[in-house]
């Protein structure tokens, strides 16, 4: 009995031993793979279990904004959905399409065909509404996926539209400054580490796999909203007054070279581009090539007076208006006899300049022109930039030079011409002009003399006839201020050859007349039934030149005008209304109460103080007022010194 049980008792003691041993051998081979796994393996396998589960997205970052030079927004960019698919993952084609369809306005059969594809991923329908993403997200379709993009906007719709341009459905800048500058305004890449179970769903986002600043850079623009509003109004309404194809104007500030305005015509609203061909796209300030006509003639004059070919008192004779050269006549409008320097360019002889022009020479003139930027890029950050067409003097014969002398025969830009007249502001010193005010891209070469300062004021000084005298820019006349200016009436080249009877009118002004501030050119292509630019383009060019000098507090007080200046003064009520809100054609200013001026633009508000002889204040930055003193409803003051603000949001 003891026997059995001792046996009994060494057997189990023999299992026991037999289990642990088993236990021991099974855990030493599992930590065995566990460690080979860990060791040998894991980098592997990890890569195979981020395939599952983790996956790699990439989204772009909002693109940078576009402000005036006051910081006033011209394009931005807000969110919007869009519907993308993973057609693997959509169990009911039929179904879906049909929903789809009823929320998003696209045929059945297209969407079958999208949805039945072996692709992973498909775009639906780019930045729809959030109407339309409210739907969807209800809807909850499985394989139906929406995303978060950007749109452009640009929320003064036309303003300044063909220097902004705009950028294409994925967010790439495709005209204008959006192009020209699509490297710093464009979002950068970012990537997003998105863990998914094994369903293939979402479970988190790692916040640390994002880059931090994927914004694109911001741009910010020498141009003023104000004054480029006020600009492309006054152009828009010349252009339509004579019928004219297009029209260009551009503002610069004599004392830095910013452009202050660029205005082209007709308008373009680059949040609709597609509705408008590249014809309106066209930024024709600087890609038109023209011939200029009689508002070159300044810069013959200062040739000729640099290399003392003429003194201003130097008589030429002006054939009575009809000249015959090597068998081609040169006419002009209004027959004269002799006349000296000034006078030719007071009453724009032609006949009188190409006179000037044969005495300078080929030699010096082409030397001056080119010297002056003239068949040169202008060096400003648009695309397409044009160097305009000054042809080599070896190529120039005298009718050529005869021609060129009165601006026929060579093609510029208005960019170009406006680059030429900060020449003649600044005294004959060359320097560039500026629109770009952070980060400033344009070369700032080292300011260069063309011409003599005894030069520049000279010319200046015939300018100043031109305008103030009985010279053909009377139309640009501001009471009480000195303008320099000159008028242009350019015969378009025939596409046959020869001149037809289409014309370019145009006009520049510096103002004041003396140690200008500001210059204003402007060109009306093709204007009828009047082509002159002294009757086409000198009135709208004062208007703008008016509200300029209004704006900047430099406007002085009305007086009474001069016996000459009264026949052709023109009421500041005249001025083009502003298109980005519709106000009254005309405000009761004829009554002893001030009116209420609050949530009109500005530009119709001053114009209403300087019919009563008052220039406001501006406090505060924008386009439209919201406060004003004295108040709505007081009585007119007395003392035409009294204070007049507005403040201005």
């Amino acid at each position: 009995m003891a026997k059995r049980k001792k046996e009994s008792l060494k057997q189990s003691r023999n299992k026991l031993l037999f289990v642990m041993v088993l236990f021991a051998l099974m855990w030493t081979g599992l930590l065995g793979r566990a460690a080979w796994l860990q060791l040998f393996k894991g980098a592997d396998l990890s890569r195979l279990a981020s395939r599952q589960h983790l996956a790699a997205e990439l989204e772009r970052g909002e693109r940078g904004s576009i402000y005036d030079r006051n910081g006033n927004l011209l394009a931005t960019s807000v969110e919007a959905e869009s519907v993308y698919i993973r057609p693997v993952k959509i169990t009911d084609v039929d179904g879906t399409a049909g929903k789809l369809s009823e929320i998003l306005g696209i045929p059945r059969n297209v969407l079958r065909k999208k949805l039945s594809s072996k692709s992973n991923f498909i775009w639906i329908k780019r930045q729809i509404n959030d109407r339309m993403a409210a739907k969807l997200k209800a809807a909850d379709l499985p394989g139906v996926h929406l995303t978060t993009e950007y749109v452009r906007l640009y929320p003064n719709n036309h303003l300044a539209g063909q220097l902004l341009g705009f950028s294409g459905i994925d967010g790439n800048g495709l005209e204008g400054l959006e192009k020209e500058f699509n490297e710093r305004l464009a979002g950068r890449k970012a990537q997003f580490v998105v863990q998914r179970d094994a369903s293939g769903r979402r479970l988190y986002l790692d916040a640390m796999g994002r880059e931090m600043d994927i914004r694109g850079k911001d741009l910010h623009l020498t141009i003023d909203s104000h004054l480029q509003s006020v600009t492309e109004n006054a152009l828009a309404e010349a252009v339509k007054q004579y019928s004219g194809k297009w029209g260009s104007a551009v503002v610069v500030e004599v004392a830095t070279g910013d452009i202050l305005a660029l205005a082209n015509c007709p308008r373009f609203n680059p949040n609709i581009f597609r509705t408008s061909s590249p014809d309106i796209w066209r930024n024709r300030a600087a890609l038109d090539v023209v011939e200029p006509g009689s508002t070159f003639k300044p810069f013959l004059i200062a040739a000729a007076l640099e290399h003392g070919v003429v003194t201003p008192e130097k008589l030429f004779d002006c054939e009575n208006g009809r000249w015959e050269l090597n068998g081609k006549f040169i006419k002009d409008t209004h027959p004269e006899g002799w006349l000296p320097v000034h006078k030719i360019m007071r009453y724009s002889s032609n006949i009188g300049c190409a006179k000037i022009g044969l005495e300078l020479g080929v030699q010096n003139y082409h030397k001056f022109i080119t010297d002056l930027g003239f068949g040169e890029k202008t060096g400003l950050p648009l695309p397409g930039d044009r160097k305009g067409m000054i042809r080599p003097a070896a190529n120039w014969n005298e009718i050529d030079l005869a021609a060129g002398s009165f601006g026929q025969g060579i093609g510029v830009t208005a960019l170009q011409m406006a680059q030429g007249f900060l020449t003649l502001a600044n005294k004959g010193i060359s320097k560039p002009l500026h629109l770009i005010q952070f980060p400033r891209t344009e070369d700032d070469a080292e300011p260069k003399r063309i011409f003599s300062a005894e030069a520049a004021e000279k010319v200046l000084s015939m300018m100043r006839e031109v305008v103030q005298e009985d010279g053909t820019g009377k139309k640009a006349r501001i009471s009480g201020m000195t303008v320099a200016g000159k008028t242009g009436t350019a015969q378009k080249a025939h596409k046959k050859g020869g001149y037809g009877t289409e014309y370019l009118a145009s006009f520049v002004a510096l103002v004041p007349g003396y140690n200008p501030d500001y210059i204003v050119f402007m060109m009306v292509d093709d204007p009828k039934p009047n082509h002159y630019g002294g009757t086409v383009a000198a009135p709208a060019v004062r208007n703008i030149m008016t509200e300029t000098l209004a704006y900047y507090g430099r406007l002085p007080e009305r007086r009474d005008p001069t016996p000459v200046m009264a026949a052709v003064e023109e009421p500041v009520s005249d001025l083009p209304k502003r298109a980005v809100k519709a106000t009254p054609s005309h405000t009761e200013v004829a009554g002893t109460d001030v009116p209420d001026l609050t949530g009109m633009p500005v530009r119709r508000a001053i114009e209403i103080l300087v019919q009563k002889g008052f220039v406001p204040k501006l406090k505060g930055q924008g386009m439209t007022v919201k406060k004003q003193l004295p108040k709505a409803g007081d009585k007119w003051p007395e003392d035409e010194n009294a204070e007049m603000v507005l403040w201005v949001s």
